[in-house]
């Protein structure tokens, strides 16, 4: 017997929600291939331009990380910069990130 839907009839349910994150047809969603186009290449005179001090966002992006991978090393203290705790603040000495970078101190 065909299977044939008489009016009334409504559709599946799964056929009518859309697509969750991550079910599509191989490729990522927009805002993943977007989000990585943004990552920034930090170069040490670029580095050197900073403040004494960076916030943790900052910090992250210059060694290559996320931002709440940083916060999560910073609270552990798994991460491997040294960090300043002021209040609730969390700043990240420049000159630490350049020896991270092994790179020479800023000059001045």
């Amino acid at each position: 017997m065909p299977d044939v839907r008489g009016r009334g009839q409504r559709t599946p349910l799964r056929a009518r929600l859309p697509r969750r994150r991550g079910e599509h047809d191989g490729r990522q969603p927009a805002a993943a291939r977007m989000r990585r186009s943004r990552r920034r290449t930090w170069t040490p005179e670029q580095v050197r331009a900073l403040s004494v001090t960076t916030d943790l966002p900052t910090a992250a992006s210059v060694v290559g990380i996320g931002r709440t991978l940083a916060y999560t090393l910073a609270r552990t203290g798994d991460l491997s910069v040294s960090i300043l705790r002021l209040g609730r603040r969390v700043v990240v000495p420049v000159a630490a990130l350049l020896d991270y970078l092994q790179e020479p101190p800023v000059k001045g």
